[in-house]
């Protein structure tokens, strides 16, 4: 008699044709360090060209090398855009990436830099898996936006583990 112990184990989940994206494979490595321009404007509120080149030549960058530099303002000073791309002029040499953002916000910042570059070719037509637990806080805004962007090529987008899903969309 044939039984169901007799039957080999099959891994259904690891045979099917779902393909995972793991969103935590997105974020951003080295420690995020804020560079607050507060601190090179004249009484903390009006930002002089002659003395802010100099305030960033002044600045040992090398201390940034592998970190991730998010540029903000604390104040409520008015900033010429030429001061953001000489704060970048001098960063960029050394950072790992960089954004104009209050450090809480700078791994949306990124997550939303390195979805849009995402080639999506490789998802075209397929059933995809935005995998669901991770070690690392992957922000809500990186679920939306993978989201936004597979809909209109994937055959179906699906959250959580391969095993158990919850159906976000599936192509009519």
């Amino acid at each position: 008699m044939n039984t169901i112990l007799d039957q080999p184990l099959v891994n259904r989940v690891a045979n099917s044709s779902l393909v995972t994206i793991d969103l935590e494979d997105f974020f951003p490595a080295g420690e995020i360090v804020p560079f607050d321009l507060k601190a090179y404007l004249f009484m903390e509120l009006i930002l002089k060209e002659k003395d802010f080149r100099e305030a960033l030549n002044a600045i040992n960058w090398e201390q940034y090398k592998g970190k991730n530099l998010a540029v903000f303002c604390s104040t409520d000073a008015i900033i010429p855009m030429w001061a953001y791309m000489l704060v970048a002029t001098h960063a960029a040499p050394y950072v790992e990436d960089i954004a104009l953002c209050e450090p809480a916000n700078f791994v949306d910042q990124v997550y939303l830099k390195k979805l849009a570059s995402l080639d999506l070719e490789a998802y075209e037509g397929k059933r995809l898996v935005v995998k669901g637990c991770s070690d690392k806080p992957v922000p809500p805004s990186a679920y939306l936006e993978i989201t936004r962007r597979l809909q209109p090529i994937a055959l179906s987008i699906m959250f959580g583990e391969p095993c158990s899903t919850v159906p976000v969309f599936k192509k009519k």
